[in-house]
C-alpha cells in the first residue's frame, strides 16, 4: 500500500468518525451524519421496469424520510412514544426510508424477515409487545398492519416535529417457542460505524474517498445485511444498488449495470458463483480451459506472469469477469458461515478480491480479513478484531495451542435481550465479553479462524468433537453435486448420531452419475482421518432448505432424517410420492399446474414439455438452491401469495407447488356450493 494513498484514506475516515464521536451518538446523530455527509452524492440506484438504472441523492432520500415520518405520525398518533413497531419488508430504498421514519416518530423498529410466516410473525410481535406492523402481506396479523402504499397515500402532517427513538431490535426466526430479540441502542449503532476507523492500516480498498457502489443482496433485517451492507456505506455517503429481485440473473445484471464495486454475501452465494464458473469452463475448448487454469494460478500467486504466458493479462481477466460480476469489483466479503478454500481460490483467481468476515446478531460485525496479500485471503481467516473490539479464546486447547470458544468484547454488543417476552440486560462475563458459540483458533500473527458452531458440533461415541463445516470442504468438488451439508443425525433405528453428508444434485445426474458420486465421496472419505469420516451419504430429492439469510437449515434436515422422511435416498431412489388434488376443481387444477410449469420453465430455461408434474426440482430438472429461491419469488408474484419460508426445500415438484398454491388461494376460489346453485340463463323461447 502506498503511504500517500494510505494517508488520504486514513484522514478521510478519521474525519468522518471524529465528527460522529463529538456527538451524543444517538440514532438521530447517526442519521444526521448520513444525510449531511454529501447531500448531492448518489444515495441509491434501482432499476425500472425496462431495466434502466435510476439514481437518487442523499438530499432526495432525506426529504423522503421526513415526508414518510410525517405520514406515519398520523397513523401512529394513538401509539405511545417508545412503542415497538414491526418492520417486515423486502429490501428496497423504501425499507431504509421507513426504518428511519419509524425512529423519527419516536417508535422502535423491530426488524422482521419479510419471508417469515404469519404464525411466526405474530409470535414475535406478541413477545416484543409490538403495537403495529408495516408489511406488504395481505394476511391479517395480531396487531394493526399497514402496507407501504397505504402509508404513502396518507396526507403529510406539515406540523410534524421529529421526536427520535433511540433503539432498534434484531430478532431470531420467531418460531412458536420463545423467540430471542436483541435490543441495540443508538450508541451500539454508532459504535459499528466507528469500528471502521483502523481499516486504512491494512487496506485502502474497503473504504475510501470517491464513488463506491454496494450491491444490496443480504436482507436488511439481518445484522450482516444491515450493518455491513447498509450502515457502513451509508455512514460514509456511498451508493447502494438495489437489484430488481434476488434472482441470480437480476443480481448479476445489477452488479454489472450498476457498476458495483463492493459485493457482500454468504458462502452459499460465493459457492454458486464458483460452481457457475466451473460449469462455464467445463464446456470450453481445451485451449481456453488451459488459459483459465493459468489465470487462476497467476492471480493466486502460484505462478509468475511469464510462466502463465499471459501477454495481455487485463484482457483475459475482463473476459472472464464480464460473464460473472463485472469489471468494477474492488472488494468482496463472505460472512455468516464457513468459506471453503476451493471457492476462495476460484473467486480470487478470477481477480475478485474475496475476504472472509465475522459477525453475529448479538455483537454486530466484529472483524474481516483485510490483507491485500492473496496468500492470506486464501487461508480464509476472519482477520483481526476491529477498532475497540477484543477477542479471546475460552478454554484454549487443540493442536494450534489456542483453540476454543470465541468470546467478544465490543461496544456494538446489544444492550438488552427480549426472550419469551421478558426484557433484561445482556449477560456478559466479568470482563465484559460475550460468548459467540463459535469454535475458533488464533495463529501466531494474531489472525483468527472459525472452525464451526458449537451447536453444530458432532460428538462421537468416543467423545471426539467433529466440525461439520470442515468436513463439507473435502467434498465441495464432487462432480454433479451443486450443494451439500454435513451434520450429525440419528437415523431411524440408530442409538447414536452418525456423521451424515446430504447432497443436492444437478440435472445431469442420472443413475450412472449418482453411482459415480457415491464412488467419489467414498474415495475422498477413505483418505480422511477416522474421526472425520462420513458415516452416511444421503441425496436430497428436493433443494436443501435455505433461510432468509441464505444459510442451509441444518436443524430442518436433521429433523427430517430422524423422522424417517422419504425425501432422502441412498444409491437406489425410492418411488416418488404422488400428489393428489382431491376436492379441487379439475379445470382449476389444470390451469394452476400449467402456470406453475411456466414459472419452472422460465427459471430453469427448459421447455415446458420437458417438465413433468412429478419431476423433482434438483434431481430431475437441474435446479439448485439459488434458482429455487428465484422460482419461489416468481410464484409468489404470479399467484399473489407468500409461500412460507418453512416450506422452502420441502416443496420440490410442480404438483407440490400447485397444491400449495391452491391451498393458499382457497378463499379466492368459487365454492362447490356456489357453482351448483349458480343461476342458469333461460333459453330463448
Amino acid at each position: 500500500m502506498k503511504k500517500d494513498s494510505q494517508d488520504i484514506v486514513r484522514q478521510y475516515m478519521t474525519a468522518c468518525v471524529n465528527k460522529l464521536q463529538e456527538t451524543s451518538q444517538t440514532m438521530e446523530d447517526l442519521y444526521n451524519a448520513i444525510i449531511t455527509r454529501d447531500p448531492k452524492a448518489d444515495c441509491y440506484t434501482y432499476f425500472d421496469e425496462n431495466g434502466a438504472p435510476k439514481t437518487r441523492s442523499y438530499e432526495d432520500f432525506a426529504n423522503s424520510v421526513f415526508t414518510t415520518a410525517s405520514k406515519l405520525s398520523r397513523i401512529f398518533s394513538s401509539i405511545a412514544p417508545g412503542t415497538i413497531v414491526g418492520l417486515k419488508l423486502k429490501n428496497s430504498p423504501r425499507w431504509t426510508m421507513i426504518f428511519w421514519a419509524i425512529l423519527m416518530t419516536g417508535h422502535v423498529p423491530l426488524l422482521i424477515d419479510a419471508r417469515l410466516a404469519v404464525e411466526n410473525t405474530n409470535n414475535l410481535l406478541k413477545q416484543a409487545d409490538a403495537k403495529a406492523l408495516i408489511a406488504n402481506d395481505e394476511a391479517k396479523f395480531a396487531v394493526p398492519s399497514y402496507r407501504v402504499n397505504e402509508i404513502m397515500n396518507q396526507s403529510a402532517d406539515y406540523t410534524f416535529q421529529p421526536s427520535w427513538a433511540n433503539n432498534a431490535i434484531f430478532c431470531s426466526s420467531g418460531t412458536t417457542g420463545d423467540a430471542k430479540m436483541m435490543v441495540y441502542s443508538g450508541q451500539n449503532f454508532c459504535a459499528q460505524a466507528i469500528a471502521s476507523l483502523t481499516i486504512p492500516e491494512r487496506t485502502q480498498d474497503l473504504m475510501y474517498p470517491g464513488p463506491i457502489r454496494q450491491l444490496v443482496m443480504l436482507p436488511y433485517h439481518h445484522v450482516f445485511g444491515f450493518f455491513a451492507t447498509y450502515l457502513w456505506f451509508a455512514f460514509y455517503g456511498k451508493c447502494h444498488v438495489y437489484p430488481s429481485s434476488m434472482a441470480t440473473s437480476d443480481l448479476l445484471y445489477a452488479c454489472q449495470k450498476g457498476k458495483c464495486t463492493h459485493v457482500f454475501s454468504v458462502p452459499m452465494f460465493w459457492d454458486g458463483v464458483a460452481l457457475a464458473v466451473d460449469r462455464m469452463v467445463a464446456v470450453m475448448k481445451p485451449g481456453k480451459r488451459d488459459l483459465y487454469a493459468k489465470l487462476l494460478a497467476y492471480n493466486t500467486h502460484k505462478i509468475s506472469k511469464k510462466e502463465a504466458g499471459l501477454a495481455s493479462h487485463g484482457v483475459v481477466v475482463r473476459t472472464f469477469q464480464k460473464k460473472t460480476l463485472g469489471k468494477h469489483i474492488r472488494y468482496c466479503i463472505s460472512g455468516g458461515g464457513f468459506l471453503s478454500p476451493k471457492t476462495q481460490t476460484t473467486i480470487n483467481g478470477l481477480g475478485f478480491p474475496l475476504y472472509n468476515g465475522f459477525g453475529m446478531t448479538e455483537i454486530g460485525i466484529s472483524s474481516v480479513e483485510q490483507s491485500p496479500r492473496v496468500e492470506q485471503r486464501l487461508k480464509c481467516s476472519i482477520g483481526r478484531p476491529f477498532y475497540q473490539v477484543e477477542y479471546k479464546i475460552a478454554n484454549s486447547k487443540g493442536k494450534h495451542g489456542n483453540e476454543g470458544e470465541l468470546w467478544v468484547k465490543s461496544p456494538v454488543t446489544h444492550v438488552e435481550e427480549i426472550i419469551g417476552g421478558v426484557r433484561k440486560p445482556t449477560e456478559l462475563d466479568a470482563d465484559g465479553f460475550y460468548p459467540t458459540g463459535d469454535i475458533a483458533f488464533c495463529d501466531p500473527q494474531g489472525n483468527y479462524y472459525i472452525k464451526g458452531r458449537i451447536k453444530d458440533t458432532i460428538i462421537l461415541s468416543n467423545g471426539e468433537n467433529v466440525f461439520p463445516d470442515e468436513i463439507e470442504y473435502y467434498f465441495k468438488g464432487v462432480k454433479n453435486v451443486t450443494n451439500l451439508v454435513c451434520l450429525g443425525a440419528k437415523h431411524p433405528g440408530d442409538a447414536e448420531e452418525k456423521i451424515t453428508l446430504v447432497c443436492e444434485l444437478d440435472n445431469s445426474a442420472g443413475p450412472e452419475e449418482i453411482e459415480k458420486i457415491y464412488a467419489d465421496i467414498k474415495s475422498i472419505n477413505a483418505g480422511l482421518p477416522n474421526e472425520k469420516k462420513v458415516q452416511a451419504i444421503l441425496i436430497d430429492k428436493r433443494p436443501l432448505p435455505v433461510s432468509g439469510s441464505m444459510k442451509i437449515k441444518r436443524f430442518m434436515i436433521k429433523k427430517a432424517i430422524e423422522e424417517g422422511s422419504k425425501d432422502f435416498y441412498n444409491a437406489e431412489a425410492p418411488e416418488k410420492e404422488v400428489v393428489t388434488f382431491e376436492g379441487y376443481d379439475d379445470q382449476l387444477v389444470a390451469e394452476t399446474i400449467e402456470r406453475v410449469t411456466g414459472v419452472f420453465s422460465k427459471v430453469l430455461s427448459l421447455p415446458t414439455y420437458k417438465i413433468e408434474p412429478e419431476a423433482i426440482w434438483n434431481v430431475d430438472l437441474g435446479g439448485d438452491s439459488m434458482s429455487y429461491i428465484e422460482m419461489c419469488q416468481r410464484l409468489n408474484a404470479e399467484f399473489e401469495i407468500e409461500i412460507p419460508e418453512e416450506l422452502y426445500g420441502v416443496l420440490g415438484t410442480v404438483n407440490d407447488f400447485a397444491k400449495q398454491v391452491l391451498e393458499m388461494t382457497k378463499d379466492r376460489q368459487p365454492s362447490e356450493k356456489k357453482k351448483k346453485h349458480a343461476p342458469h340463463k333461460k333459453k330463448n323461447s
